[in-house]
């Protein structure tokens, strides 16, 4: 198990002035050095750039002859891409050249993305697409966008597994067009918000690396499970990288071995995710990205809008969008046109699902269900009928059964051990609400709330009152549920609503009926 402050940053509060704070800058300093990048802040505040002036020089050679090498989970997902796209022209992308961001700044450590997200002593960054605050509890940050929508959003490219219905079909070649783009924005949206007010700006993607859990440890039975996916996001956008990665963990750096996950194959699910964060390509037009004229489209490209019929139209209106390319192998690309921090969540959540789904003998991610036992009011007096076959189970069985679990009194009833509140009683109890009494041949409990009665075929009896201001009762509760599953859905399908109490949406109190008697007839033939 790895450090969770490391990953998920437990046990660091980000104050500004603490040591753990000047470590992260220290650092941060050190690898922007590394990199080539002007540091934040004086040199002569850090003597160990100084000190260590020739190591970084080694470094950066060493970091020039390996230019072209990708940590292992990169080198994946390109030789992926490059075989997806291999019948796309060479003048649209080039395949030789690596097809994820290459010299990425690597976030290989919680807190790292949220010291970035905000300028060198400075509380507040402010851009076109996001607004970050400094608070109490860290950071505060606030997207352009808050979307609500999922209507035209979601893109699916052809070749790989079927594209739904629902969603929008895209040729590979505009797939290609938009992968192209998506690794070269604008400068400005490059700029690390760190180094914002410094005069030589940083202008870099910065790469996360997660293994979310796709099936959770059983212990003494199989170990945990995840799969790998990587996260790039040009350094303005370095805010949503902090959102995903305190949910998520963060998987350490990708370039070392034992983040590996081909390395660690009991605890690999062998799928692979990536998601490119890419906001400036709704600016891009249809025929810019290799879609038809709509005399040349096919009828689901006219019905989902992948055509033009003038030159100057945006790709899907000019609205955000999510693109994805995967196929049965199991590594999945999406682009990301947007910067609302739910998408960023959604999509680690969707390729969880799709690893799930792909692995098989693992529950999707958006499944859910609850567990309903029937229950019944028996009013002030309940006795079970002897003609029912639950009447066939005995008292004697229950002790047998149960044995050690349970404590007989003398009376002819027991107590459960671990759950006192728990009675079991002879399947000749009669309970008596009017009396508060539980009786069976000629021995008697005094009936109170908060018990359970369990007769031994398991029906459950108990004094209840169901509402506040209601009359007390007994409720009987059956001993085997209907399990109400709920296993393929996306957000929004009511999973979480088959297991949610319906207490706060009942009322109770006195109703008022003028002519009582015209009102009933009324509802007396309805």
């Amino acid at each position: 198990m790895k450090d969770p402050k490391t990953t998920i940053g437990l046990g660091h509060g980000y104050e500004p002035g603490s040591a753990e704070t000047q470590t992260i800058k220290d650092y941060v300093n050190l690898k922007l050095a590394a990199r080539g990048f002007s540091i934040v802040g004086d040199e002569d505040d850090f003597p160990f750039l100084e000190m260590g002036r020739s190591l970084l020089a080694n470094f950066q050679e060493r970091m020039r002859l390996l230019s072209d090498r990708l940590a292992p989970v990169d080198q994946r997902i390109h030789e992926f891409l490059k075989d997806y796209l291999s019948g796309v022209p060479d003048d649209v992308i080039s395949r030789e050249s690596p097809l994820v961001p290459s010299n990425s700044l690597i976030l290989e450590k919680h807190g790292i993305a949220r010291l970035l997200s905000l300028p060198a002593n400075e509380d507040k960054f402010e851009s076109d697409i996001v607004s970050s605050f400094r608070v109490a509890q860290g950071v505060i940050h606030n997207p352009a966008k808050d979307r609500r929508t999922t209507k035209g959003v979601f893109h699916v490219t052809e070749g790989g597994l079927p594209v739904p219905a629902a969603k929008k079909a895209v040729p590979k070649v505009t797939f290609a067009h938009l992968l192209k783009a998506a690794l070269n924005p604008p400068s400005d949206l490059l700029t690390v918000p760190y180094t914002s007010n410094q005069k030589d700006r940083a202008e870099a993607f910065l790469g996360l690396l997660l293994r979310p859990v796709v099936i959770p440890e059983v212990p003494g039975i199989a170990p945990s499970r995840s799969m790998e996916m990587r996260l790039f996001a040009p350094g303005n956008l370095v805010s949503n990288l902090d959102f995903v990665e305190t949910i998520f963990g963060n998987a350490g750096d990708p370039f070392l071995p034992e983040n590996n996950a081909a390395i660690d194959s009991d605890q690999w699910t062998g799928h692979t995710g990536c998601a490119i964060l890419a906001p400036h390509l709704i600016t891009l037009k249809k025929k810019a990205v290799g879609l038809p004229h709509i005399n040349d489209a096919s009828e689901r490209q006219k019905r989902d809008g992948m055509c033009w019929e003038s030159e100057d139209e945006l790709y899907n209106d000019g609205g955000a969008f999510k693109i994805t390319c995967r196929d049965k192998r199991g590594i999945m690309v999406t682009i990301i046109a947007d910067n609302y921090f739910g998408y960023c969540k959604k999509e680690v959540k969707t390729q969880i699902s799709y690893a799930a789904n792909l692995l098989g003998n693992a529950e999707e991610e958006h499944a859910g269900g609850a567990i309903a036992f029937p229950s019944f009011d028996h009013g002030e007096y309940f006795q079970l009928n002897r003609r029912q076959v639950d009447v066939d189970h005995s008292f004697a069985e229950v002790k047998q059964i149960l044995g050690d679990a349970i404590e007989t009194k003398p009376e002819g009833y027991a107590v459960d051990k671990r759950y006192p509140e728990i009675l079991y009683v002879p399947e000749t109890a009669e309970i008596d609400l009017h009396l508060q009494k539980v009786t069976w041949e000629g021995s008697e409990l005094t009936l109170r709330p908060n018990r359970a009665y369990v007769y031994p075929s398991g029906y459950k009896v108990s004094m209840m009152q169901p509402m506040e201001g209601t009359r007390w009762r007994l409720v009987g509760t059956q001993a085997e549920g209907t399990f109400c599953h709920k296993p393929c859905t996306v957000s929004g399908g009511g999973k979480s609503e088959i297991s949610k109490s319906l207490a706060d949406a009942m009322t109770s109190g006195p109703v008022i009926i003028p002519e009582f008697d015209e009102v009933m007839a009324q509802v007396k033939p309805v």
